[in-house]
C-alpha cells in the first residue's frame, strides 16, 4: 500500500474528536478523586514511616546505624521530633499539629545546615530537607485523612456540626 491510501483526517472529524477526549480527561479526573482518600493515607503513611526511621536511626541507631550522641545540639533532639512526629503522622494521630512541627524542624534544618553551603538543594544535598518539608506542608492543610486515627477520634465531625 502507498502512503495515500490510508484514510486521512477531516476537518469535520475533529469536533467529535474534542469531544471525545474532554470527556475522557472528565472520566479520567472523576476516577482519580474517588481515590483521593486512599492516596492521601498513603502519602501519609509513607512519609510518617520514613520519618520515623530517620528519627530512629539518630537515636538507636535502627534501621541505618547513625546514632547521634546523647544531648548532641541539634542532632539528638531532632531525633526525638523525628521519632515522635513520625509516628504521630504514621497513625494520623494529631496529624495537622504533628506535621506542623516536622515541617518547621526540616526547615530549620534547611536553613541551619544545608543553606550555608549553596542557596540550590541539589547543591547543598538539602533536597530531603526540603521534599519532607513540604510533603508535611500538606498534610498540614489536607489533614491526616478519613483512614487516619483523627478522623475517629471525631475531630473532623465535630468541625462539620459548627458549619
Amino acid at each position: 500500500r502507498d502512503l495515500h491510501s490510508f484514510p486521512t483526517r477531516r476537518s469535520s472529524d475533529l469536533p467529535a474528536l474534542t469531544t471525545y477526549c474532554r470527556r475522557m480527561a472528565q472520566n479520567l479526573e472523576a476516577r482519580l478523586n474517588s481515590y483521593w482518600p486512599i492516596a492521601l493515607s498513603v502519602f501519609r503513611v509513607t512519609f510518617g514511616l520514613l520519618f520515623l526511621c530517620h528519627g530512629l536511626s539518630s537515636l538507636i541507631g535502627w534501621p541505618a546505624n547513625t546514632v547521634a550522641p546523647v544531648g548532641q545540639w541539634p542532632d539528638y533532639y531532632a531525633g526525638w521530633i523525628e521519632t515522635i512526629t513520625g509516628a504521630l503522622i504514621t497513625l494520623g494521630l494529631f496529624t495537622r499539629p504533628a506535621a506542623f512541627l516536622a515541617a518547621g524542624e526540616m526547615a530549620f534544618a534547611y536553613f541551619t545546615v544545608h543553606l550555608p553551603h549553596g542557596f540550590f538543594p541539589i547543591n547543598n544535598h538539602g533536597e530531603d530537607a526540603v521534599m519532607y518539608c513540604f510533603a508535611f506542608l500538606l498534610l498540614i492543610f489536607a489533614g491526616g485523612g478519613v483512614y487516619a486515627l483523627d478522623a475517629r477520634r471525631g475531630g473532623r465531625r465535630r468541625t462539620l456540626r459548627r458549619a
